[in-house]
């Protein structure tokens, strides 16, 4: 059983997106509720939340929008930037904890504690781009992690692979003039936010470094498993990476009512199989996932559960 790291704590929930929003608290309790009740959930190395540094979120963030973030949140806003992202009084300080609990995670695979490990952490974090929030996203939790793990553990080539339905545009906006971070995103296209066309590369010495695969609705497991296999595996391969990361969104389920694409729960168990191909033969083994989408909670929990047993088998 290979060491796999888990980063969950109820404060997460106490992020009240209010009722009836998808985004919500229930998710993790899900999500939660479910691992405990696997034989692997004893073995998983447990990480704790902490407050994340603001100088490690600016290297994502322009410091007027961290600010400007904990002043709105602070003086009573219910929303950031638009009516997608719902906020209450303690918005401010979960998404700092949300920023640390995944640094904690980089930490854990770095010195080897754990190879793999998963963020259930909330509010998600890839839409979130440089100067305003969008799509339930305060901070961007992965983009924020990678950075981590250039400047303060001199990683060099980071992969992100993104299979939320929803195109991650903060990651792929964060990173597309960096040759050193591959990011590649599977989505249903044309769906919020409307970025992630096959078109869209990178930029500057980034051009090639970014690859979109844009997924017609009426998508399923075959349309998947073609790009997984015959397209995300090799460019993976091909970069080399030290460590890669996950955009884990589960909302491409056919259970999600946010989606139009039809997804198995078994699916997600295929893509970490395949993608751990590249991490074992480049990384270490080193995979880190980081909770996005998925709003049917059944469909949630038991897809995050097929990830976990790939993460966990040797």
């Amino acid at each position: 059983m290979v060491p796999t790291a888990y980063l969950f704590d109820p404060v997460y929930m106490d992020h009240d997106t209010g009722w009836g929003h998808p985004e919500r608290p229930e998710r993790l309790a899900a999500i939660d509720q479910k691992l405990r009740q696997q034989p692997y959930y004893k073995s998983l190395i447990k990480v704790e939340p902490k407050i994340g540094a603001k100088r490690y979120i600016e290297l994502v963030h322009s410091p007027d929008y961290v600010k400007r973030v904990k002043e709105e949140i602070e003086s009573g806003v219910h929303y950031l930037d638009s009516m997608d992202t719902a906020v209450c009084k303690r918005s401010y300080e979960v998404a700092l904890l949300a920023v640390g609990g995944s640094l904690n995670m980089c930490d854990a695979i770095i010195s080897g504690e754990a190879i793999r490990g998963f963020c259930a952490a909330r509010p998600p974090g890839h839409h979130a781009e440089y100067d305003y929030a969008a799509g339930f996203c305060i901070f961007n939790n992965i983009a924020i992690a990678a950075k981590y793990l250039q400047v303060e553990h001199g990683i060099n080539k980071i992969a992100i692979v993104d299979w939320d339905v929803h195109h991650g545009n903060g990651t792929q906006h964060t990173f597309e003039r960096d040759r050193n971070v591959l990011y590649i995103s599977t989505h249903q296209y044309p769906h919020f936010p409307g970025t992630g066309a096959r078109s869209e590369r990178g930029k500057g010495e980034g051009e090639g470094y970014t690859l979109n695969f844009p997924m017609p609705a009426g998508s399923g497991d075959p349309e998947y498993m073609d790009v997984f296999e015959n397209h995300i595996v090799p460019a993976l391969m091909k970069f080399e990476p030290e460590i890669v990361l996950i955009s884990a969104g589960f909302d491409a389920h056919n259970a999600d009512p946010l989606s139009y694409i039809g997804l198995s729960t078994e699916a997600y168990y295929k893509f970490t199989v395949l993608i751990k191909q590249a991490a074992n033969e480049y990384s270490g083994g080193r995979m880190i996932a980081f909770l996005e989408g998925g709003y049917d909670l059944e469909a949630l929990a038991n897809s995050v559960d097929m990830m976990m047993r790939a993460f966990i088998e040797d």
